[in-house]
């Protein structure tokens, strides 16, 4: 077991700068998440690039905002730039139910506490800086930024808000994951000590200009306010840049100022995610939390991330928005060191909760052709059905799978992460690809799953499904066969869990009538369900507040009401005797008897 002293996280209080012997600080971030020195947590990632950069950085996590502003001050004004990121999570997502409730617990803070961040930190955070340190850029990151650097639907507050830029008055907006942005930008500022304007990946507030060749001018969000089917139509274009190889620059003008988004990078390479993954975090929480639980820690603690991107491109789902669509792989080295260093951890008893990513099952897949992903504007690979260039091979998975099941003091890897089916399923071309799925399907099912595999067919409608950008129920059906076979052959007692979704645009009630009936066929008793909840940047979210699909713009029914999310939900549960009487009067209501003999 390694031994660690306070020196090896990145500081946190003058008196942890002071023991490193500095006497100024290049960055300071600031976090709404507790400090974990571990990978999966944005703000450690950041502290640790720009730490090999040779840069000093030190990290102020979940800041108090309501008192004398002591934490905002306690370690001066950075040489370069002020870093700001809400957390791994959106915080309104993080603090709010589908309902609008507040939630108990804050799964990214000591002990669960719920009161420890602000409503939107990045604006706060930004604000409060700008007043103390007014010659200080501030610079934003993470998802709650990323999925708000146009004008946005904000479930929470029911309106239609600008860049968030311009309610933070931040001076650079990093979008997506941002390693390569936030070391060029550390680059650039200590050579001129200005914000770039020209750099990938970025948004930034400009007086109002206008548009060079290629860019694409958005309808302004005035524009916007007072038409909802603009707000539509320029979804459409932000989504597609979002998914393109090469994108062009965006404009977006909001009162007497011109929001610019630079188009991103390239996706990373290998050896440059490699890198991301192999900085020296000691994968633990800073000292200072000693004995309190943070149950997003405790979830990750023995997990390995093999890659990011996801090219499933899910109606409701902001993961390619902020990731991108492009998978880029860990080496397979860099895998098995870090699984190594979590064996090294001190309550680790020989079993991973998860190899995964994004989505679980997506290790190593990529075009076939290069070239032909380059004019590739859909912004999913698998919807509607899977592209003939999309290489699906399951070896190299299985490959890592087996080498990690090798190593000596590993008892099992589970797979915890969300699998698609549809990958596994898939009858391509190439019968040396469809034997290594059948042979990751048979794997993963006898020796992955920790007695409950969770997958995502979200509904039962081929309709909803359509909209959702999601296969077929058909292909969970078959999916469910072969699990059931295969747990009888192998004398098995493990369950299926899947996941479904209510008030998705496009679903009426009718729908979830009939998803209630063949989900009681199957002998499901659904547990693992939600109300949509609209969040920034998905084509779902702009479809319920516009009431347009973006791509067709044909009208979309989104049940909005309390009255109709409830009479929508109460059919995930139809198995409970206090459901029963409310859900026969709904489908007396809506006229279809039929159902009620199906379903009682």
């Amino acid at each position: 077991m390694i031994e660690y002293r306070l020196t090896d996280w990145l500081p946190t209080t003058k008196k942890e700068v002071e023991l490193r012997g500095w006497n100024e600080l290049d960055v300071i971030l600031f976090s709404g998440d507790a400090y974990v020195d571990h990978p999966s947590f944005g703000a450690a990632v950041i502290g640790r690039i720009l730490e090999a950069e040779g840069l000093k950085v030190a990290i102020i996590p979940q800041p108090n905002w309501r008192d004398d502003l002591r934490d905002f001050k306690k370690l001066g004004r950075p040489r370069l730039f002020f870093g700001i990121s809400a957390g791994c999570m959106d915080s309104m997502v993080n603090k709010y139910t589908a309902n609008k409730r507040l939630r108990s617990e804050d799964a990214y803070t000591p002990d669960g506490r719920p009161d420890m961040r602000p409503e939107y930190p990045s604006i706060v955070y930004t604000q409060i800086l700008k007043e103390l340190y007014p010659d200080v850029p501030v610079v934003l990151g993470g998802i709650e930024a990323s999925l708000r650097r146009l004008s946005h639907y904000d479930y929470w507050q029911d309106a239609l808000r600008k860049s968030i830029l311009c309610d933070s008055k931040a001076d650079l907006l990093i979008y997506g994951m941002g390693e390569k942005p936030i070391v060029d930008l550390a680059q650039r500022m200590k050579e001129k000590n200005e914000i770039p304007t020209d750099l990938p990946q970025t948004a930034y507030s400009t007086p109002k200009i206008t548009d060079k060749e290629g860019d694409i001018r958005l309808f302004s969000h005035e524009e916007c306010l007072k038409d909802k089917k603009k707000q539509a139509v320029n979804f459409k274009y932000i989504e597609e840049e979002s998914n393109k190889y090469a994108a062009s620059r965006i404009l977006q003008d909001v009162d007497n100022c011109t929001i610019v988004v630079n188009p991103p990078y390239p996706p990373m390479k290998e050896e440059e995610l490699d890198r991301s993954f192999d900085l020296p975090y000691t994968r633990l929480p800073h000292p200072k939390y000693k004995n309190k639980r943070i149950p997003a820690y405790d979830m990750i603690k023995f997990s390995i991330n093999l890659h990011r991107g996801c090219f499933g491109g899910c109606a409701f789902c902001t993961i390619s928005a902020h990731q991108g669509k492009f998978i880029v792989s860990r080496s397979k080295k860099s895998i098995l060191d870090e699984v190594k260093k979590v064996m090294d951890l001190p309550d680790f008893k020989g079993y991973l909760s998860d190899l995964g990513g994004p989505s679980a099952n997506m290790y190593r897949m990529s075009g076939l052709d290069e070239n032909k992903c380059r004019k590739c504007k859909r912004p999913s690979c698998i919807h509607p059905q899977i592209c003939p260039n999309l290489n699906t091979d399951h070896r190299p998975l299985l490959d890592i799978y087996r080498s990690v099941d090798a190593i000596q003091g590993i008892k099992k890897s589970f797979v915890g992460s969300g699998v698609r089916y549809d990958l596994m399923l898939h009858n391509s071309s190439n019968s040396a690809i469809n034997k290594a799925a059948g042979e990751y399907t048979r794997e993963l099912i006898i020796k992955h799953v920790s007695g409950r595999l969770k997958v995502a067919p979200e509904h039962t409608s081929d309709q909803v499904l359509e909209m959702m950008r999601k296969p077929s129920f058909k292909q969970f059906e078959e999916f469910k066969r072969q699990f059931d076979r295969i747990n009888r052959e192998q004398n098995l007692r493990q369950q299926l869990i899947p996941y479904f979704i209510s008030s998705h645009p496009g679903c009426k009630e009718e729908d979830m009538a009939e998803l209630a009936v063949i989900t009681k066929r199957l002998d499901f008793h659904l547990e693992q369900v939600q109300d949509f909840t609209p969040t920034p940047m998905t084509v779902a979210t702009e479809a319920w507040y516009t009431g347009f699909h973006p791509y067709t713009l044909k009208p979309v029914y989104s049940a909005k009401t309390q009255r109709e999310k409830i009479a929508q939900r109460q059919f995930f549960f139809w198995y409970k005797p206090e459901e029963k009487k409310r859900i026969i009067a709904e489908l007396r209501r809506i006229g279809r008897n039929d159902l009620i003999n199906k379903l009682y």
